[in-house]
This record gives C-alpha cells, structure tokens and sequence, in this order.
C-alpha cells in the first residue's frame, strides 16, 4: 500500500488546526494510506495545547522556524518514515482536501511535484488579492526566464512531492517565503513539475505574514532568491 504524508505547518493556528485534522480524516484514496503530521513552529496561542488535548500527532519545534523550517521538518519526517509522496497543506484551513486524489493520481503518473493551482481555471473562487496576484504574476514571469517553464501559482503551498523529492528537501530547502525558490530548483534540475486546478478558500481567522511593506521586501528577497537558486542549481540532466 502506498503511504501519503501529510505535512501541516501550523503557527497560531489554534482557531483552525482541529478543522483541517478533521478533513484529512475524510480524504479516502483507494490502496493509499494518509497519514498526516502537524509542525507546530513554535506557537504562542493554544495550538500545541489543542493537539495534545485532542491526541493529534505533531511535531512540537521549541521555536518559531518560519515556515521553511516548519516544512523541512515534515519532509524530514516523511524520509526517515519511508512515505512515498508528501503533500504540504497549510494549516489554517485554505486549503480543500478534496483535491488531495487528484494530487496523488499526478504524481503516480510520473510527476515529480503536483501543485493546487488557483490560477489554471476558475475552479477556485478566492484568488487573493488584486496587489498579490499582481506580485505573483511577476514571480511567475522571471520563473519563466529562468527555466522556460510557465508557473502560474508559483507561491501555492498546495504541493505533492514524489519520493526522490522528499529526499531532496529533506536535505535542502530554504527557510524564508520557499516555494517560488523550490520551484526554480525542482525546474533546473530537470525534474517533471505539473499545475492541476484546485480550490482555496478565503482566511478566516489568523491573517497573512506578508502585507504592508513586508509585500514589497518579501518581492526583492525571493526574486534575488529566484537569481541565486536559477544559476547555482545543477541539473540532473
């Protein structure tokens, strides 16, 4: 049977955590077994306590990570336990875990990374803000520059990763805002990533790490990282 990690990194999710666990619980994949995993990257509400109080399994960090370090340690997780595909899911209930077959179906079709799109159709009603989509439109734009390839929702953390990758990021994945520098890694070493439409819905409690000029110092960082991450990628080729 095939084992799925889910990977839920959680910081203040305290009014979220136990929804999210719930829909994992309801996700059913025929000869797949879901497991999922709880990051909690050092929360100062009553996260930790909700996973304790309600037998969740988690990984406690005895201090904020960022969500970089709070992923990594699920891929860890997911190497060292032998999984074969894991799947990051955010933990503030966005995410619609009815998708998560399809995910899993593109992987086992030869895809390295699986990404939930918000951007491919108009399956997903929320698609952000307009000054965020506009951000994400330039990230995609010099993404395309430096790999060729054309990624729309290049910050979705709405992503399953394949066995090799895994390991991969096991090993090597960047702490601050990773997804669009992860993606230029994945693409420069050759690998096979794939776009399908997913839903996503609106925050409803907690809010982003990144508005106001964290917006603008957050677009400088990762595009540099973009640069960085393009010319010092070997492929595999």
């Amino acid at each position: 049977m095939q084992k799925v990690l889910m990977i839920i990194p959680a910081y203040n999710e305290e009014k979220s955590i136990l929804d999210v666990v719930k829909e994992m619980k309801k996700v059913k994949c025929d000869d797949v077994l879901i497991d999922y995993i709880i990051i909690n990257d050092g929360s100062r509400d009553k996260t930790r306590e909700i996973c304790i109080q309600n037998d969740l399994n988690f990984i406690d960090l005895p201090c904020n990570l960022g969500i970089g370090g709070a992923v990594q340690t699920g891929y860890k997780y997911a190497f060292y336990k032998e999984y074969d595909i894991a799947i990051q899911f955010d933990g503030d209930n966005q995410h619609d875990g009815a998708f998560i077959p399809h995910l899993i179906q593109e992987i086992n079709k030869g895809n390295d990374m699986v990404i939930g799109s918000r951007f491919v159709s108009d399956l997903s009603e929320f698609k952000s803000s307009a000054l965020r989509r506009f951000g994400i439109n330039i990230l995609s734009g010099i993404i395309k520059v430096c790999t060729g390839v054309k990624v729309y929702d290049v910050t979705s953390g709405y992503r399953a990763c394949n066995k090799k990758l895994i390991e991969y990021f096991a090993y090597k994945y960047p702490v601050d805002y990773p997804e669009p520098d992860t993606l230029v890694q994945v693409l420069k070493k050759g690998m096979k990533v794939l776009e399908i439409p997913v839903k996503m819905r609106e925050r409803k409690e907690g809010k982003s790490s990144i508005n106001g000029f964290k917006s603008a110092y957050y677009m400088i960082k990762v595009t540099l990282a973009i640069i960085i991450a393009a010319i010092s990628t070997r492929s595999d080729k």
